[in-house]
């Protein structure tokens, strides 16, 4: 499969961690934990958030849509509003 490349950068590698993090936390949800997935996709921005912040631009790969400061602010906040949600939504009785 010559379309199959491995990431070039540090950064490559991180989007395909996170992806696959959302990916088990909408699974979860589908499954019926949604609390429980909702926490995972929270945790996969906010991980997404560190990376972006802590490598240089050459090397966050596809984790750099935009410059520096828009990317870390969109992560922290959908991280951030995800994690709330997860914490704040009560439980149906």
């Amino acid at each position: 499969m010559t379309w199959l490349k491995k990431p070039s950068t540090t950064g490559g590698i991180g989007y395909l961690v996170v992806v696959a993090a959302l990916v088990v936390g909408l699974v979860t949800v589908a499954l019926g934990a949604w609390r429980t997935g909702v926490a995972i996709m929270g945790l996969s921005f906010a991980l997404a958030f560190l990376m972006r912040a802590a490598l240089p631009d050459g090397r966050a790969g596809m984790l750099r849509v935009r410059r520096r400061l828009l990317d870390v602010a969109v992560l922290a906040i959908c991280g951030g509003v995800l994690l709330v949600l997860a914490v704040v939504i009560p439980n149906r009785k």
